[in-house]
């Protein structure tokens, strides 16, 4: 019998005659039930519209995340635009380079050379930041901010309930033992999603290899500034002064790194006497020079801690204990001897 006439049927006829001739009310509703899915079946597939086999084949190879991070409402919707040409083949933040290429390599396009970016928190305060008063209430940021700014007598720094870690969708944020949230730099994405949640706004994005970061928001002056926490910027512009390569400025009392120009040297963490500059780099290349070297002492003029030396005319060498792996020298050598050994050289990275 045809599924309508069916249907017709059962909206048709009363309930009495239903269920004089069935018998069971029960089974009234399930048949139904079938009916209405038969209908509805039969429906999805007459109006079902056909989708690019390429873009489900992108879809298939995203993580699934439906995060946001690549401006579009869910991963469907980045395929169709890569597909389309309208968004790059690596534009999903959350997918590998590996799975980058695979989407590249699917469409005909080509994966850029920009390196990763992560969330980074400016700050560093937590337990060593003191507290204004005790704070009650909903313990959620947005909640404390509303509370004179917040319990922190830091008007600029983290209040440590943990927005940030709740709405990260890919569990890479946590709340570290001094109250500040800790980013995992293989987990990020750079998503994005924390940035909007902190109502302090002291989360950025930040290149993955920039291991040399300023963990501080305060624009109070000095005296101000570590009176509220120990581990503030004060201002001193000791970091500016070391810096070889002028990565580094003190703007309303705070430093500021221009993460292009900076070479990862760690000379403003050492010189930073709050620890409000932090150096995350577990270890750093020394510079090495061959035979094939000249003398030319170029290579003395730039190191800023001046770790080569040498006569003119003969073979220099470095001091591995004072070089700090900055390769300023690399590119000022006429013979290319030297040579960056140890760890992966940051060089290549400033190019």
């Amino acid at each position: 019998m045809n599924i309508l006439m069916v249907l017709h049927q059962v909206l048709i006829a009363g309930e009495e005659s239903l269920i004089d001739s069935i018998g069971n009310p029960a089974i009234v509703l399930g048949l139904m039930g079938l009916i209405f899915g038969l209908g509805l079946a039969f429906a999805a597939k007459k109006l079902a519209v056909e989708r690019d086999p390429l873009v489900e084949k992108v879809n298939s190879l995203l993580p699934g995340a439906n995060c946001g991070g690549c401006n579009y409402p869910g991963c469907m919707q980045f395929a169709e635009a890569v597909v389309a040409g309208n968004a790059p083949a690596d534009g999903c933040l959350a997918a590998s380079a590996e799975i980058n290429q695979q989407i590249a390599d699917a469409v005909g396009g080509e994966i850029s050379d920009s390196v990763r970016l992560i969330a980074l928190v400016h700050c560093n305060g937590g337990h060593s930041a003191r507290d204004e008063f005790e704070y009650h209430g909903p313990a959620d940021c947005v909640s404390a901010t509303m509370i004179m700014g917040g319990q922190k007598t830091c008007s600029y720094g983290c209040l440590g309930f943990g927005d940030c870690v709740i709405v990260c969708p890919f569990d890479a944020i946590i709340m570290g033992e001094n109250g500040i949230p800790l980013v995992d730099k293989i987990a990020c994405t750079g998503c994005g999603k924390c940035i909007e949640a902190c109502p302090k706004n002291i989360i950025e994005l930040w290149p993955v290899n920039r291991e040399v970061v300023v963990a501080c928001s305060s624009l109070d002056k000095g005296a101000f500034a570590r009176k509220a926490c120990t581990m503030a910027c004060i201002g001193c512009k000791k970091c500016e002064k070391a810096c070889p390569v002028d990565a580094i400025i003190v703007d309303d009392f705070l430093a500021v790194i221009d993460h292009v120009k900076c070479i990862n040297c760690g000379l403003c963490a050492s010189e930073c006497p709050t620890g409000a500059i932090l150096d995350s780099a577990p270890a750093r290349p020394k510079a090495y020079i061959d035979s094939s070297c000249i003398g030319c002492t170029l290579c003395t003029k730039v190191c800023p801690v001046n770790a080569i030396t040498g006569e003119l005319k003969e073979r220099h060498v470095v001091d591995s204990d004072s070089c700090i792996g900055c390769g300023l020298c690399l590119p000022k050598c006429p013979k290319n001897s030297i040579n960056m050994i140890g760890v992966k050289s940051y060089q290549n990275d400033r190019d």
